[in-house]
């Protein structure tokens, strides 16, 4: 999994768990922020969180377009320095007046800004880093990497965001409207780190900063001489294949990142505000973390060559287990149990399973049998569709959340793990649809159109965060089974298509 890959991609994937961590540190308590501090409706909240996605992922379609002729580094660099000043944005304490409207609306243009210019261009220049023929057999594995390394950062994001708003608020006596500022902050030191990285390591990646027209380095003149040679037919028809697949995850990111909405909702309004006993742990990411401590460590007690390497992974697994039975043998009583904590399961789950699912793949690819990249993303769209028949199942006996509200005493709570089965489910739709579907774009995508083609990547994700918006709309006087099945049916319409144009995709794969 990790042998073999150049030093360039632990560098940018390094530089880009800082971001993200700062990203989902600022994601956590966003709906809840806005509905707190400035009394906004469920629908309200999730128009304005619809839209800052949308904004997120739609600028690097234009980022992109830029980078191809100005150089993906340079893109890069102005998007950290953007995004800092708009965390900065968030982080002032300035109340729920208009001053607060004014600097929450420009920090989400400034950090929807940098992003654009920031996160697709990240991508590309990974990527880039697999035309070198060294390395290309490894493209898809680097993606795994890279992607596991995002979810490394949105790991600790929730609890990092939860633990500064509480300690805020019982150290200093801060108000929890107040207390959400200090999290924004967590996000404005995180976009330092990774700027640290990015320039601590530039060495071991500089050569594939600029567009395919800068680019200077002598082993890349046969890349632009097969620019050249591409012809028209070859050109469109690899920018169409793209676009069937981006038609097809719009609808898997409007189901995806429910996460931070009407999950995040459910979470805070229908689930249990405790848990106690094995189940309280996993609301511990140190417990999470000795989780993935052992996953890993497993696969290099069977992988590793010589007898050091599978003892120092036996001694590994011994202390992560040990680790864990003490955490048990401490517990007392019950711990709360915030909404923003659940956000935490999807990244620990990506984080665990990665080497899980590659394993597995690479287990088909030596019999001949591994799925194509297009194969996965409808097999995704399947499995996504199958984490919202587990809410479905959830719901059924739960009152609407207008009667929730009122219901005092009769108020139905569920159990937590219903929210974290679905985030597993969940998890495995996006370990077969996302890292895949990037790896797709960098390996199809016409060399002079990378950077546009990957910011259409984006583009599909913007759009599919903003009808994020459609399932807070159903959130109110409708039962939750309807929003749910809404979703549902839409990941099932979307895997119906991608099946129907596979040939056409797999042709250009």
């Amino acid at each position: 999994m990790f042998e073999g890959q150049p030093k360039g991609l632990y560098a940018l994937a390094l530089a880009n768990t800082g971001e993200r961590f700062g990203y989902y540190t600022m994601l956590a308590i966003f709906v809840l922020f806005l509905r707190a501090n400035f009394d906004l409706s469920a629908a309200t909240a999730g128009n304005i969180y619809a839209a800052f996605l949308a904004l997120v992922y739609f600028l690097p379609f234009i980022g992109g377009i830029l980078a191809d002729k100005f150089g993906y580094g340079r893109m890069v660099t102005i998007g950290i320095v953007g995004m800092f000043v708009g965390y900065v944005l968030l982080a002032l304490p300035l109340g729920s007046g208009a001053a607060a409207w004014v600097s929450m609306v420009a920090g989400l243009l400034v950090i929807s800004t940098g992003t654009g210019l920031f996160k697709g261009n990240l991508q590309v220049m990974v990527g880039n880093l697999y035309d070198d023929p060294a390395y290309a057999s490894k493209r898809d594995s680097a993606f795994s990497i890279f992607y596991m390394a995002i979810n490394v950062g949105a790991l600790f994001a929730p609890t990092a965001a939860v633990e500064i708003m509480e300690y805020a608020q019982h150290t200093w006596g801060i108000s929890e409207n107040d207390s959400y500022h200090f999290a924004f902050g967590v996000a404005c030191v995180s976009l330092i780190v990774s700027m640290a990285i990015y320039y601590g390591f530039r060495s071991t990646f500089k050569h594939v900063e600029g567009s395919v027209k800068q680019t200077d380095v002598p082993q890349k003149a046969a890349d632009v001489a097969h620019v050249e040679e591409l012809s028209p037919k070859e050109t469109k028809d690899r920018i169409v294949a793209l676009c069937l697949v981006f038609a097809v995850v719009i609808f898997f990111w409007m189901a995806f990142h429910q996460n931070g909405l009407t999950l995040t909702y459910f979470a805070n309004e229908f689930t249990a505000k405790s848990s106690e006993g094995l189940e309280s742990m996993m609301f511990s990411v140190m417990n999470l973390v000795a989780v993935i401590f052992i996953v890993y460590a497993a696969f290099q007690l069977f992988q590793s060559k010589t007898g050091r390497g599978k003892l120092i992974s036996g001694i590994v697994i011994l202390l992560a287990v040990a680790f864990l039975i003490y955490r048990y043998s401490v517990l007392e009583g019950s711990v709360a149990v915030s909404a923003p904590i659940f956000q935490h399961f999807n990244p620990f789950f990506v984080v665990a399973l990665t080497p899980v699912s590659m394993a597995i793949f690479g287990a088909l690819a030596r019999k001949g049998k591994e799925p194509s990249a297009p194969r996965k993303i409808g097999l995704g769209m399947l499995v996504a569709a199958l984490g919202y028949v587990v809410m479905i199942v959830a719901s059924m006996s739960l009152l609407t959340p207008d009667q929730q509200a009122v219901a005092g005493d009769a108020a139905i709570f569920v159990s937590p793990y219903w929210l974290v089965s679905t985030y597993l489910v969940l998890t495995f739709a996006e370990l077969l649809l996302s890292p895949m579907g990037i790896s797709f774009v960098s390996k199809v995508a016409p060399p002079k159109y990378k950077g546009m083609m990957m910011g259409g990547w984006f583009v599909a994700t913007a759009i599919g965060n903003y009808l994020t918006s459609v399932a807070s709309w159903l959130w109110g006087d409708m039962p939750l089974w309807v929003v749910w099945g809404v979703l549902m049916v839409l990941c099932l319409l979307a895997a119906l298509f991608i099946f129907s144009v596979m040939k056409r995709l797999e042709k250009v794969a």
